[in-house]
Parts: structure tokens; C-alpha cells; sequence
């Protein structure tokens, strides 16, 4: 009796100093020991509670709408370049003009829907990568095809007297006095085959409705400087731009500037045509 009281007490010590307790399975002799990790110990992997359920995975974020570049009001540059390469795939027929206009707008419109895109008539990045894909890069008279290309200085020829001073780089014509420049305007010159000839002239004979009797076409307002070359305005430059040439005149497609010009320049003044 007193040596069963014995070991139940060394037992009932023991287990308090391991913390284990002893499942019973109806086999006391085999039952399993199942060690208990002290209060605040990590445990690893556990299970969740049993009410607890996976959450659901979150609805998908609908894609952002692609940003805008421009629309309709912007002007500059860029907007040339989105036209000319519109011009290029015969969604835009009018310009270069660098002004986001309703033409414009119908042409992107027209272009987005298309290709499946949203029709909003902005130019947002998606229509823009699309419209890079189908196109080139356009060259500056691509840019300027109806003119609107500022003009270079003035050649040092032109600084004094009245002269037409004529720049075959920006391709531009100004009408100066004494070194101020009255009117600018785009011009267009002879192909390769019929150059516009270069260096130091004078306005010798002005005709206001004038006819080529050599290419028999119009040649209106026409200021001739060199034989039969002549500033004049042309008709087919008003709707070509530079996709056409001359015969070697210099063509003025603004009707109302060389109007106002031709009132003004007398015969005598000078002409310069360079580089």
C-alpha cells in the first residue's frame, strides 16, 4: 500500500514537470502521449477553426480606359503627325493643319471603329499604337503639305528696298520693306526636270489674269522676274500641297495673300530667290 502511494505521487510529479497528458483508448498501457507546447509557443501549421471558410477569390479590377493624347482643340506638332499618317491610309484627306478639327475627329472616329475600338473621335494610346503599326514615319514636307511651315531668316539680300524675298529651304515667300516683313506665305517650286532658278531679279511685267501660252494653264496674279518664271497663284497647289511641282514659277496657293501682295508690289522691286 505504501509502495503503490509512492509511485502514483512520482508519476502525478512527473507529469507536472513534462506537461504531458495521457489519452485514454480503452488500453491504458498503450495509450499515445500527446505533448502540449507551452502557452505563446508558435505551433507551426494549424487548422482553421471548423466554421472558418476560404474567402472567396475578388472580382477582377476592370482595365482602366487607355489615357488620352489629344482631342478635339489641341493643336501643334503632334497633331500634324497623327493627320499626315491618317492622310496616309486615306482616313484624312485634307491638312496637315496641326489643329485637332472636327475632320479630324470624324477621321479617328472612323478609323477606331474599324478596328473594334471604342468610338470616342480622341486619340487615347491604344488607337495611337494602332495607327503606328499601319503607318511610316512622315517626312517634314509630309508634315507640311499645305503648307503653314515657319519661315527661315531672310537673306541678307532682302534687308533693304521692297523685295519678294523667296527661300527655297523653308520653302516661303516674304513680301518685305526696308527690312520688315509685310506677308508670309508657303510657296511651291519647279521639279528637277524645270528648276526655279536661283540669285537676284526684278519684277518686270505683271499680269493679273494671265494663261501659260506654253502649258496653256492659268497663271493668275502672275509677277514675272526671269523670262517666263513668274510668282503666281496656283489652283493645284491650293489642292495638291507639295505633291506637285511647277513648271518653274513660284506658286502661291493662298488666293487672298498674293491678292493683297500683287496690289502692292510694283514693277522694279526685287526678287530673291536662295537657299
Amino acid at each position: 500500500m505504501g509502495r503503490s502511494t509512492a509511485v502514483l505521487a512520482a508519476g502525478a510529479a512527473l507529469t507536472v514537470l513534462c506537461g504531458c497528458t495521457v489519452q485514454a483508448s480503452g488500453d491504458d498501457r498503450r495509450s499515445p502521449v500527446r505533448i502540449e507546447l507551452p502557452s505563446g509557443t508558435p505551433s507551426g501549421k494549424s487548422a482553421p477553426p471548423p466554421d472558418d471558410k476560404p474567402s472567396a477569390t475578388p472580382p477582377s479590377t476592370p482595365a482602366a480606359p487607355a489615357a488620352v493624347l489629344w482631342s478635339r482643340g489641341d493643336e501643334g506638332r503632334d497633331i500634324r503627325e497623327l493627320q499626315a499618317r491618317l492622310r496616309q491610309i486615306a482616313w484624312l484627306f485634307d491638312g496637315p493643319t496641326g489643329t485637332y478639327d472636327d475632320l479630324t475627329e470624324q477621321a479617328v472616329r472612323g478609323f477606331q471603329g474599324k478596328r473594334g475600338l471604342p468610338r470616342t473621335g480622341r486619340t487615347d494610346e491604344v488607337t495611337w499604337e494602332r495607327l503606328l503599326r499601319m503607318t511610316r514615319e512622315p517626312g517634314k514636307w509630309d508634315l507640311y503639305l499645305m503648307g503653314g511651315q515657319p519661315a527661315d531668316t531672310p537673306d541678307a539680300r532682302c534687308l533693304t528696298g521692297r523685295v519678294l524675298c523667296i527661300s527655297k529651304s523653308s520653302r516661303t515667300l516674304r513680301w518685305m520693306i526696308d527690312g520688315r516683313t509685310v506677308l508670309t506665305v508657303p510657296v511651291r517650286f519647279g521639279s528637277q526636270y524645270t528648276p526655279t532658278r536661283e540669285g537676284v531679279f526684278s519684277v518686270y511685267w505683271k499680269s493679273r489674269h494671265h494663261v501659260s501660252t506654253l502649258y496653256d494653264s492659268p497663271m493668275p496674279y502672275a509677277m514675272f522676274f526671269s523670262g517666263g518664271q513668274a510668282v503666281h497663284y496656283s489652283s493645284d497647289f491650293a489642292a495638291t500641297g507639295y505633291a506637285g511641282a511647277s513648271h518653274g514659277c513660284v506658286n502661291i496657293r493662298d488666293e487672298r495673300a498674293i491678292s493683297e501682295m500683287f496690289a502692292q508690289v510694283r514693277t522694279g522691286d526685287k526678287v530673291v530667290v536662295h537657299w
